[in-house]
């Protein structure tokens, strides 16, 4: 190279601690090829430029970049990736109707900005895929029956799609009234088609749970001597008795732990809440495996795929660690917010877990 990087030396030691050495010399070759071809050194020019001609060097030069503070989390690789996904909904929408669905995307994202920017609670990333999954949809329903406009769209029209998944007629309805309350400001439509239509919903929390016995049980054996992967009691006990979510714990770091009172604030969370003895020795085992991998990554949950990283483990990672009691995360969490929901009320809960309300309600 004619200019070596400042940061080269600290690179290659970095990838020969976080990386199998065949793949660390594989990375630092591909690595020297572009600062060759791009003729920078400059950490954000080369993401740029990786991410278009050679995308299996973004996560290693992201994660070897925030490490050493020479760019920004590595939250922009998850926000790339989901725009590209993006993209293909809305490369998938007919011609003459994609560019209000364009728009109707840069509004979401608009909105998500200004709602983090505020402190407010920003839609996710997957909300918004949903939401131009159901308008895609729509598009190739209404091109179907021989519309290609769409102010063209009547109410009829979209209580025929909807009639094609009753399950889904809520989460569907919400998308399409955001889209069209979108559409009529912009212009694109000079009624709301979707303003008639209605999606009752029964009241109160319908979804599995489990019996005290059962709750018994699983307390048992997360509590017990048994031999398992740490990761499994823990996971367990956070969301049977603090009614922890998949993303808090997905998202849980090391910043988040007071340990001289035991207590944890889960991301997203309000208030500190005390751990009880069984769920903080938990903690401590993942803690102790986390050691044990020798890694950089703040996350408490950490897995062979991320100990290179700074990322969180996958969401099929905390569903997976429940896989030898057959469970899913969502019932032990919604078994413990039931419980207090009626032993509390609403908003007692929503004070001794700093939830939103919002996030409760649906268990009173």
């Amino acid at each position: 190279m004619p200019a070596v990087p400042s940061w080269w030396d600290a690179f290659t030691t970095h990838l020969l601690t976080h990386r199998h050495p065949f793949y660390a010399g594989d990375i630092v070759t591909h690595t020297a090829r572009l600062i060759l071809d791009t003729h920078t050194t400059d950490p954000r020019t080369l993401l740029d430029h990786a991410l278009h001609s050679n995308p299996r060097l973004v996560r290693p030069l992201t994660d070897f970049f925030h490490a050493h503070h020479l760019q920004d989390a590595p939250k922009a690789v998850e926000e790339t990736t989901a725009a590209a996904r993006r993209e293909r909904r809305i490369e998938a929408v007919p011609a003459p109707l994609r560019p209000a669905v364009r728009g109707f995307a840069q509004t979401l994202l608009a909105q998500r900005e200004r709602a983090a920017a505020l402190g407010l609670r920003a839609n996710q990333l997957k909300t918004i895929e949903i939401r131009l999954d159901t308008v895609r949809d729509l598009s190739l329903h209404a091109t179907g029956r021989g519309r290609q406009t769409w102010a063209s769209l009547t109410t009829a029209d979209l209580e025929a799609f909807l009639a094609g998944n009753a399950a889904r007629r809520a989460s569907w309805l919400a998308g399409l009234r955001q889209f069209f309350a979108h559409a009529q400001r912009t212009g694109a439509v000079l009624h709301n088609p979707a303003a008639p239509l209605d999606a009752p919903q029964p009241r109160g929390f319908r979804g599995a749970t489990l019996t005290l016995d059962e709750q018994r049980t699983l307390y048992h054996r997360w509590n017990g001597p048994g031999e398992m992967h740490p990761h499994e009691a823990f996971i367990g006990l956070a969301a049977l008795l603090h009614a922890a979510t998949t993303t808090e714990l997905r998202l849980l770091t090391l910043d988040h732990l007071t340990p001289a009172r035991h207590a944890v604030r889960f991301p997203g969370r309000s208030v500190d809440l005390v751990l009880d003895g069984a769920t903080w020795k938990a903690l401590k085992g993942c803690l102790a495996h986390r050691a044990s991998l020798g890694t950089d990554n703040p996350h408490v949950l950490v897995t062979r795929l991320t100990r290179a990283t700074q990322g969180p483990a996958g969401a099929a990672h905390i569903r997976d660690s429940l896989t030898p009691v057959g469970l899913l995360p969502r019932i032990l969490c919604s078994t413990r917010l039931l419980t207090l929901a009626a032993e509390l009320g609403i908003k007692q809960l929503t004070a001794a877990l700093g939830m939103s309300y919002a996030g409760a309600a649906h268990y009173a």
